[in-house]
Order: C-alpha cells, then structure tokens, then sequence
C-alpha cells in the first residue's frame, strides 16, 4: 500500500484563527467509493469559520476545509465517473481540503472542464453550487419569473456575486445589500439591479421604496442575527425567507406566530450538503453551474490569494468582512 506524506491545516480544538497549525499527514490509497486527489488550489469559505469557531461542532482534531480542485491520483473500488489523471473540482463533506493532498469520498467530486481553471475551479464550487440551489430550488410559492424581486444579502461576497449575474440572466431584479459604498458599486457590476449601503440606509424602507410597497419575493440571507428580523418586514404577502448562514451570528429563536400577520410567510433554513446527498444532484447542479460560467453568464472573481501556510491571515481577513468575491488558498 503506497503511503506518503501531505502538508495539511488541522485545528486541535475550537477557537480563533491562531488554532490553525499547519502539520504533516499521512495519506494512503482510495478505499471503495473514494479517490484520492492532489490539490491545484483550496477554496475559503465562511463555513470553516464556522467549523473552526465552534458554532458547528465537530469532532477534533479536524483537519478543515470544503472546496478545491485537482488532479485525481487513484480511484478506488466502484468509483466510474472518475479516473487517474481527470481534472476535478469539488465541494464536499467531510472537511478537509486544506491540504496537498488527500483521500476522500468521490461522490461529490466532478471532472472540472478544460475550460476553467484549478483557480477557478477551487473557488467556485461551494459558491457557486450555493448560488445555483438558492436560485434555482429555493423559490417561492408559484416559483421565481422574469421581473420578479428578490433581495440578497451581502451581495458583494463570494455567494453574492454570482447570485447577482445569475439573477441577471434569469431576467430577476435582485435587490443587493452591503456594508460599503465600494461594495455596493461591486454588487451593483456584476449585475445587481439596486443596491443598499446597510450601514447609511434603512434597508426595509429602501426595499419598500424600490418595491412600490409590495415587497419581494423572497430574502436570501446568509448575514443571520443582524439581518433576519428585519427581512421578514422586506417581503410580500406568502414571500419566502431564506436563511443560509450566520456572518453575524446564528438567528435568535423565535415564535412562528409572528409570521401569519406579516403576510402568511415561509421560512426556511437551507445548507448545499441537503442538496448534493446524490452522485445524480451534484451532477446535475455542477452541469448547470459549468455551463453558466463557460457561457459567460458568470464570471468567477477571485479577489484574495493566500498561501496555504496563511491561511489563519485569510481567516482573519474573512471574518473582518475585508473580503470580496472568492478567496483561494494556493500551493
């Protein structure tokens, strides 16, 4: 059995970016249904932080990390859509794609087109498979039609960049929020239809201004605490709220009678790894999100690099809300 060695990111315990410690792992050859794969570039999402914080709880230690691409190095037993040597990307459980390399369930892994880059690849996996599930199966009631309004939290991040060329090009005037004028301009170029600087503006009364009163359709929402109360007050009657992370921390618990004289509102809590539980789903959404960045519908921003061994200054950088689009870790 060949063994060799890997550099790899791994936390001991729960804490702050100074957990990170950068150490040296074993990796052997794929068993059934796995692969293993060397890593070209590491995508960096706001779900480590979570993993690394605590506020998703995992057993230690635990080497973190959901997202990358790479050259596959062995397949194991029973894998068929994969072979030695295929370009792959991947966004995927369990953790631990901070590293050079690693063995890992294939499942969830996709060839990555010659088209798009390992950068590209590592980047947009998690974001952008994020971007296809909100706005194509996270719809509300009678679904999302041309000229619908919907509004976006942090609209200048990773998530929220592509959901605003994506909206774009179904024909949806998305509504986006940020924290900065030049975040704002971001959004607002790379397809928003309106933008609101959370921090200088009422957000609820720029909705309801922009709406003509009505509100919008749906609310997806990755900001969490600081945002959801006053979403529910963004939309129309029968609108959906959707929540997909906790930037600011998780949401307050609170009673569902509240949601009746609001306009009889939907609310749900939604996460990528429900959505690609199949070898069939996660192709399926791959095809759809390879497809619009081939087309140039959308366009894959990386904004921040880091090196592997920084990754605690990415974190850093992250949770500060000094990031913009996607950030990637390199080797």
């Amino acid at each position: 059995m060949t063994v060799m060695t890997s550099q790899a990111v791994r936390i001991d315990q729960h804490g702050g970016p100074e957990e990170l410690k950068l150490v040296e792992v074993q990796v052997g050859e794929p068993g059934p249904g796995e692969i293993r794969i060397r890593h070209k570039a590491i995508g960096l999402n706001f779900i480590d932080v979570y993993q690394r914080s605590g506020l998703y709880q995992l057993p230690m230690p635990l080497q973190l990390g959901m997202e990358a691409s790479g050259i596959v190095e062995a397949v194991g037993e029973g894998v068929t859509h994969l072979q030695s040597g295929d370009r792959a990307a991947y966004a995927s459980q369990p953790p631990g794609s901070y590293c050079e390399v690693r063995v890992m369930p294939a499942k969830c892994i996709c060839k990555l087109p010659d088209a798009i880059s390992f950068e590209t690849g590592a980047a947009m996996m998690l974001k952008g498979l994020t971007a296809q599930y909100l706005l194509r199966r996270t719809q509300p009631q009678g679904g999302l039609k041309e000229g619908d309004f919907v509004l976006f939290h942090a609209a200048a991040g990773g998530v929220g960049l592509i959901a605003c060329q994506w909206a774009k090009a179904m024909g949806l005037r998305l509504i986006g929020t940020a924290g900065s004028s030049e975040k704002c301009a971001l959004a607002k170029e790379h397809g928003a239809a309106f933008v609101i600087n959370y921090n200088t503006e009422d957000f609820v009364a720029r909705v309801k201004d922009i709406t003509g009163g009505q509100g919008v359709k749906v609310v997806y929402d990755s900001v969490g605490k600081d945002t959801f109360d006053r979403s529910l007050d963004c939309l129309r009657p029968f609108g959906l709220m959707a929540s997909f992370g906790n930037a600011s921390g998780p949401v307050a618990p609170f009673s569902p009678g509240i949601l009746g004289p609001k306009g009889s509102l939907y609310v749900t809590r939604q996460t990528l790894f429900s959505h690609i539980t199949t070898r069939e789903s996660t192709q399926e959404m791959a095809d759809d999100l390879f497809g619009m960045v081939i087309s140039g519908q959308v366009k894959i921003r990386i904004d921040q690099r880091f090196a592997l061994a920084e990754v605690a200054q990415a974190h850093r950088a992250l949770e500060a809300r000094k990031t913009t689009g996607c950030t990637i870790l390199t080797l």
